[in-house]
């Protein structure tokens, strides 16, 4: 049996990860913002640099998904600030503490995202692409950055960079869903820009991959091995779910609704899974309309 403690557990990627894990036989701690109510918690501040290292010792592993929603509000400035906060203090707080134990797990697997290289067009992208421009892509810089005591310390350290996980639990994929199953679905803008997905089953396969593959470190993408334009997402959602697809969101309106946000969601990246896809890794559901029906 393995410990492996996961940071946000509760979100969405986290909890599938976290009944795969226990499914498996793993002792899972999850680590929780306020007061410890199961043996299973472990106390944490990530804004105050705070956790339980006691708790931590012993552990194999480690894993931090947490953060707040991307998409959750609009981008006001205090917004941007509360989604760089809760990913970058909370993962320069658990790297310094994974550095700091006598005996270090083995692998720190910290949460990133395509975001990293901002809009890149038609272009196909993959790790060995330069950052991008724009909020996201300087987030990830700086998120990505803030693993560095854990890695200095000898741990073997991960940096998924995730797609748009297909899900109808929660994500941006969760929100399509209403809407289509409405008949209300249709392509955001001009529809040409590139979604890189991963569908929630394949995420957490991957997840583990990451754990798993003994000298796989830095980023990885986690995506599907064929990004699809948002026009393509929405004429596969339609077909699935058996809707029209004929209402689209005119860029003005996404602008007016999302203000900066619309620029992320109109931005193409065409993001591709070469590190994952050289080190074994094997999809379930490859294919957008596999994706999407897995959902």
């Amino acid at each position: 049996m393995t410990r492996i403690a996961v940071a946000g557990a509760s979100g969405l990627t986290g909890s599938a990860l976290v009944r795969s894990l226990t499914g498996d036989g793993h002792d899972v701690l999850r680590l929780v913002r306020r007061a410890p109510r199961a043996a299973d918690e472990v106390r944490w501040d990530p804004k105050k640099g705070e956790v339980d290292v006691e708790r931590l010792a012993g552990c194999d592993a480690v894993v931090n998904l947490a953060g707040a929603g991307i998409g959750d509000r609009r981008w006001t400035d205090a917004y941007k600030r509360e989604i760089r906060d809760s990913r970058v203090l909370g993962t320069r707080t658990l790297a310094e503490a994974i550095a700091g134990l006598s005996t270090p797990p083995r692998v720190f697997v910290n949460g990133s995202a395509v975001g990293y290289y901002g809009s890149t067009g038609s272009r196909a992208v993959d790790e060995s692409a330069p950052a991008g421009e724009g909020f996201l892509a300087s987030l990830c810089v700086e998120w990505e950055a803030a693993v560095a005591p854990a890695r200095e310390a000898g741990v073997r350290t991960v940096l998924p960079r995730t797609g748009l996980v297909v899900s109808r639990a929660g994500g941006a994929w969760g929100k399509l869903f209403p809407l289509f199953k409405a008949g209300l679905g249709g392509r955001l803008g001009d529809g040409r820009q590139y979604w890189s997905y991963i569908a929630l089953h394949d995420h957490v396969a991957a997840l583990r991959h990451c754990l798993d593959t003994e000298g796989l470190a830095g980023p990885v993408n986690l995506t599907a091995p064929h990004p699809a334009t948002n026009r393509e997402v929405a004429a596969a959602m339609g077909r699935v779910l058996r809707r029209p697809a004929l209402f689209p969101a005119p860029a003005p309106a996404l602008r007016l609704v999302l203000g900066e946000m619309a620029g992320e969601v109109l931005g193409s990246t065409r993001a591709v899974p070469t590190r994952l896809l050289e080190s074994g890794f094997e999809f379930a559901f490859p294919g957008l309309e596999q994706a999407i029906r897995s959902a």
